[in-house]
């Protein structure tokens, strides 16, 4: 199972001003490139907080959202409220045929699987705009090494990295 961490970040590495801000920010190239990576991949895993401020699921993918309140629950297949480790997640996804999973964040989901070592590639996409402060990747401190696979445009504004996360 290939768990690639898909992120958008400003020039100054933020994900966000702060929790709960909807990513409207990043521009168009950059949600055709979120789309298709995630139907490419078939399912996504993201924390309550960031899955809130989205307010649905997103089609054609199922939808895997970390949380730690048992209330929230779902009568679409395709959306599942969790608070299984990541590592359950993943080998229950692995058992039901999946290949590839897209981690979408926030920072205490991705530092949750960076932690366990369960991120295989870093995948982002760098927009031009500056925040200053705001929130990070991950939300605590990690040591992760990486291996550039790839530097690409995605269109005359956006950057996209390609990361290789190297075992410990």
């Amino acid at each position: 199972m290939k768990v690639t961490l898909l992120m958008a970040l400003t020039v100054d590495g933020k994900i966000a001003r702060h929790p709960g801000q909807f990513i409207d920010w990043s521009g168009k190239a950059d949600k055709k490139l979120f789309v298709r990576m995630t139907q490419k991949a078939g399912v996504l895993i993201m924390g309550s907080r960031t899955y809130d401020t989205i307010g649905h699921p997103l089609p054609g993918r199922k939808n895997i959202i970390l949380t730690r309140n048992k209330t929230r629950q779902s009568d679409n297949e395709n959306l599942i409220f969790t608070d299984r480790s990541p590592a359950a997640i993943i080998d229950e996804l692995q058992a039901d045929g999946y290949r590839q999973v897209i981690l979408t964040g926030g920072s205490t989901i991705n530092t949750l699987f960076a932690r366990d070592h369960l991120i295989d590639e870093i995948v982002v996409t760098i927009t031009p705009k500056i925040f200053g402060t705001g929130m990070g990747i991950f939300s605590e401190e990690l040591d992760l090494s990486l291996k550039l696979k790839s530097v690409g445009k995605v269109d005359d504004e956006l950057v996209i990295l390609t990361y290789q996360v190297v075992a410990p």
